[in-house]
């Protein structure tokens, strides 16, 4: 089966994180997938290794594609503007929508008009997003797929296998707090430093990692208020951290009893909870769906309330200042990362829909269905 996704953003966030993923596993059951972006944000670097991608804002080029490569299936991703190329260049297969923008008005442009197209299903990748999705469309199945982690890259790697000296460097006396994503509204940075301001007021023994937002829209917004509210000795910034290196960020995390810190006021899933907890990194992040999905509060790591600063350091100092609560819950993360979100368990779901929607008249076992 050929397979290309359209989206627009080629970025380092969850949505690209997690087709790099199901791209792999894809490959290894005879599933070919192909992807068309039309903005490079940083992201081509941790897609290009898996499989061909496209880069192009030109209408012609993009339904030159379309016809030339005879896909037997095309996934729109929150991209409006698909279906009017799929229009033009006259494809009749079967398309299936993803449906991963987490904010309503946000997400009405991209499925209120299919033009002449016709979906076969949407796919989200948590209950949340199926009910935002439902408010907007009835007519069509919704089918819940969570964003997959590859387990045999990330994981809880031992001390020894910990580039000591590569950036960012583990302080010998601190603990680290990761902050972990784009520096925009919804991840909502401004809430971090206020975090990181209580934090520095009450003890020394901290550091917090800000990690990407190289090209976020408000990179510079962030790096103006981070100067001036004097907070450049706590919290460190790095920018550009490549994805192939993630793992050793986590494990360093882990080594030094920190955890991960999510102030976001919205997610459609948050793959960088399942990254975390399957490296052993406790997550703190607010309590809301859908991360209450993913964290398992009291277990995998802690929730606080809203988007409150003091109730989020309440939850922090219970992880930082207890080392045999750290140690569970790094247990218990990985444990509950491979059982819900490892790449063979929940590709496979996905596969098995995608079959089932291309080919409607055969059985798993690839045999003509009699009925």
């Amino acid at each position: 089966m050929k397979v290309l996704v359209i989206w627009r953003l080629l970025t380092v966030g969850g949505v690209n994180a997690g087709w790099r993923n199901r791209s792999i596993y894809f490959k290894k059951h005879n599933i070919h997938t192909e992807f068309l972006y039309t903005t490079d944000h940083g992201g081509l670097h941790i897609m290009q290794d898996v499989a061909p991608v496209y880069l192009t804002k030109d209408d012609q080029e993009i339904i030159s594609i379309i016809k030339k490569n005879k896909y037997d299936a095309i996934i729109v991703t929150d991209t409006g503007a698909a279906y009017k190329w799929l229009t033009k260049a006259k494809y009749k297969g079967p398309v299936i929508v993803e449906a991963r923008t987490p904010e309503l008005i946000k997400l009405i442009p991209h499925l209120k008009n299919f033009r002449n197209i016709k979906p076969l299903a949407i796919i989200v990748p948590s209950q949340y997003q199926k009910r935002l999705v439902s408010i907007l469309i009835d007519e069509l199945p919704v089918h819940v797929i969570y964003n997959g982690v590859d387990t045999s890259f990330f994981r809880a790697l031992p001390d020894e296998a910990i580039h000591k000296d590569r950036m960012p460097v583990l302080p010998d006396d601190k603990k680290i707090v990761s902050y972990i994503g784009r520096l925009d509204k919804r991840k909502n940075w401004p809430m971090l430093l206020e975090v990181a301001k209580k934090v520095k007021r009450e003890r020394n023994d901290v550091e917090f990692w800000v990690i990407g937002g190289a090209q976020s829209i408000q990179r510079d917004e962030f790096a103006a208020k981070w100067q001036e509210e004097g907070l450049t000795d706590i919290v460190k910034w790095f920018p550009v951290i490549p994805y192939q290196e993630m793992p050793q960020l986590y494990a360093k995390i882990r080594k030094s009893g920190g955890c991960t810190l999510a102030t976001t006021r919205s997610e459609s899933f948050g793959n960088t909870f399942i990254e975390s907890m399957v490296c052993g990194v406790p997550v703190v992040a607010s309590n809301i769906m859908p991360i209450t999905e993913l964290v398992i509060n009291g277990k995998t790591g802690l929730l606080y309330y809203g988007q409150n600063v003091d109730d989020a350091v309440k939850q922090l100092y219970k992880i930082l200042d207890n080392k045999e609560l750290h140690e569970q819950m790094s247990k218990d993360a990985i444990e509950h990362a491979k059982a819900n979100f490892a790449i063979d368990v929940v590709a496979s779901q996905y596969a098995a829909l995608l079959k089932s929607l291309v080919y409607p008249d055969k059985s798993e076992s690839g045999e003509v269905n009699p009925s």
